[in-house]
């Protein structure tokens, strides 16, 4: 039986922006508890949470690791992630198996990039939020000035619920206390302010407390404190530091008496019915009687254990030797170990209660977001997806040794199934496989760890930018296509209409046939050709979107219709469709963030332009640095990183997102449309 209760149960993700002390503060919560009996460090590559050799190396995080201990009768699951924006699909993921998030910051550079975003992430899956000031012992800090910055940049609802206190040495806590020293602002007025805020969650009480003036007790407190973090209405602020100890406990306490317990969460968005059908939302009760349900938010390929799904139990209780499904699989697999992690160390346990966190190895069938349980009443519900941002890094690889290419997929599909910003595309038109990440420091780590764990060398080079076609006016055409060479020939003409759709809707192929002028059993054949058409492109040999294709007439023959022949009709019937109208070529367009010296922010503005970028904003950084957001052409980044380097002297980075596509200049279009040749001649 388990040591404690879903009821005591906490699982919280510190989320940030690299450098930001995240695993070196799992590793003083650790310390802490008793849970090792020395506190390791990141520059000396000891950490529980960074455990991998790359890790080690880099000297930051690159995947989320679990951790768990326990304080004041509480059990906590606490996952680390990176912060890093090339590693930001292991933070996001890491969102999916925690009830609070805690944003940490570093009191030294303030709100960053992955700051906001994981601030957005938590927020868009109802999160309670918390913020972790990290960091206060550092020299020549403006404390007060970051927390007005985070008030400007989140809200009012940012409140303080600790201060630093005799030069950051410890904390005061303001709500259980209104008086006291603190290094700044005033204890009693951060207390009245906190106590005014919770109260107006809960009538009664605000009715109460204006009426006598007296702070409600702390017990009364929970509730509407809950309330608050559940609706947002509260993002609490506490400083610590993580090197020093200032400030640990009490975000201890923080997370055993007010952090939210599974069933005081907002509940997971589980709904049932399939993607893309009729489907309604599905309560999980954090019960550990009912029916098991678990999401897998994290799979590892071990090289010692195989395949690890990591998990976050939230109804049911997963037993030993119990009997599990994987989404609507037929066939059950048996629970024959079941774990909970510390960093790298999993320790056997006979059972996980709502709430928990835990893995199960050597399931083949586990995959990323699947859902565990143990009835068939549960085959088909599912975990709302999280949003990831999309891979626009790319690299082609290939072998450096012939005869590795089969290993070079299995590797690629491995990587692939951990990380859900990595994907590998293969290009049969120009023969390439291309890797896709987040950033050129994602890929080199995907691919040191080709080299390292798995011992392969690929050569690489710059892949084909993912251009797309599509169209911009309707357009009608029709094919016949005849073929007799002696006995049995072919037949088959079909009539079809295009249409432009919104950018982003994908491809619709619909049957408006009458009076079976092409028979039913030929219609899967037409739509065959169609997508073949569309797949290699006609104006510059990239996939067409973003259309509707409406077949509505044509003919066949008793002897010669055939499914080629159709094939070959429908593939041909939309080449002249598209052809005629107005086909453009579409270019990926992202958004770029670069932190750079402010004394490089002209020469940089200068280069954007000059490839075809706009600067949307600049942001001072401290320390005489700088950040730039603009957006730019994916085409136009190819050789970025050297050229940054160059105009900063080594000290420019840069972060890339997808924002959408546009329509290519009319020369770009003419000079990708030049290099192309389109071979449609009769199969």
């Amino acid at each position: 039986m388990s040591k404690y209760t879903t009821e005591t149960l906490r699982s919280v993700a510190l989320v940030g922006h690299g450098a930001a002390g995240k695993t070196s503060l799992a590793e003083a919560l650790l310390f802490a508890t008793g849970t090792i009996p020395a506190k390791g460090s990141v520059d000396k590559g000891n950490t529980v949470a960074d455990f991998d050799a790359q890790e080690k190396e880099a000297g930051h995080s690159l995947t989320s690791a679990v951790v768990n201990f326990g304080y004041e009768d509480t059990h906590v699951h606490l996952i680390d992630t990176p912060g890093y924006p090339d590693f930001s699909g292991q933070a996001i993921a890491a969102l999916a198996g925690v009830d609070t998030a805690l944003i940490v910051i570093n009191a030294q550079t303030g709100v960053e990039l992955m700051t906001e975003r994981m601030m957005r992430h938590a927020a868009e899956r109802k999160l309670c939020r918390m913020i972790v000031i990290n960091k206060i012992d550092a020299d020549n800090l403006d404390l007060p000035g970051l927390v007005a910055d985070i008030r400007e940049r989140f809200g009012k609802q940012c409140m303080l619920l600790d201060l630093p206190a005799h030069d950051a040495a410890d904390v005061v806590e303001v709500l259980e206390h209104d008086a006291g020293d603190a290094d700044f602002e005033s204890v009693a007025a951060a207390h009245r302010a906190l106590i005014d805020q919770i109260v107006e969650e809960d009538e009664d009480m605000l009715a109460q407390y204006l009426e006598d003036g007296a702070d409600p007790s702390a017990t009364a407190l929970h509730a509407p404190f809950e309330k608050a973090l559940r609706e947002g209405h509260l993002i609490p602020i506490l400083f610590t530091s993580a090197r020093t100890g200032a400030g640990i406990k009490e975000l201890l306490h923080v997370l055993a008496s007010l952090a939210p317990n599974p069933a005081e969460g907002n509940p997971p968005p589980f709904y049932k019915g399939e993607p893309g059908d009729k489907t309604e939302p599905f309560d999980a009760e954090p019960d550990a009687a009912k029916h098991v349900l678990a999401h897998v938010f994290k799979v590892v390929a071990d090289p010692y254990m195989g395949k690890i799904g990591i998990f976050r139990v939230h109804q049911g209780t997963v037993r030993k030797d119990a009997q599990l499904f994987v989404g609507d699989g037929k066939r059950p697999f048996k629970v024959a170990h079941l774990y909970q992690l510390q960093g790298k160390d999993t320790v056997e346990v006979d059972e996980l209660l709502p709430g928990d966190i835990g893995a199960i190895a050597k399931v083949d069938e586990i995959e990323f977001d699947c859902v565990l349980h143990d009835s068939h009443d549960e085959d088909h519900i599912h975990l709302v997806p999280l949003e990831f941002p999309k891979p626009m890094a790319g690299l082609a690889v290939e072998t450096k040794k012939k005869g590795d290419e089969q290993r070079l997929f299995d590797i690629l599909g491995k990587l692939a199934m951990e990380d859900p910003t990595f994907v590998v595309e293969r290009h049969p038109t120009s023969n390439e496989t291309v890797i896709r990440g987040l950033g050129e420091i994602h890929l080199k780590a995907k691919l040191a760890r080709m080299a390292g764990q798995y011992k392969l060398e690929v050569d690489t080079k710059p892949p084909r930018i993912p251009y797309c076609e599509t169209i911009t006016a309707p357009a009608e055409a029709m094919y016949r296509h005849k073929k007799q060479s002696g006995g049995a020939g072919q037949f088959g003409e079909v009539h079809l209409r295009i249409e432009p759709k919104g950018r982003g809707e994908g491809f619709e192929f619909v049957d408006a046939v009458k009076g079976g002028v092409i028979p039913g059993v030929f219609m899967p054949a037409v739509e065959k050709g169609v997508r073949q058409a569309l797949e290699g492109g006609v104006v510059a040999g990239y996939a067409v979107d973003d259309l509707k294709v409406t077949v509505f007439d044509g003919k066949t023959h008793a002897v010669d219709g055939k499914e080629v022949a159709f094939t070959i009709a429908g593939r041909k019937a939309v080449i002249e469709a598209i052809r005629g109208a107005k086909p453009i070529v579409l270019e990926p367009i992202v958004n770029i963030e670069i932190v750079l010296p402010e004394g490089a922010i002209g020469d940089l503005t200068g280069d954007l332009s000059s490839r075809r970028g706009h600067i949307t904003g600049t942001d001072g950084r401290g320390h005489g640095m700088a950040a730039i957001t603009g957006e730019v052409p994916l085409a136009e980044l190819n050789d970025y990183q050297s050229r940054l380097k160059s105009l900063t002297g080594g000290q420019g980075s840069y972060t890339i997102e997808f924002a959408r596509y546009a329509a290519v200049p009319p020369n770009i279009q003419q000079q990708l449309a030049s290099k192309f040749q389109l071979h449609d001649e009769d199969e």
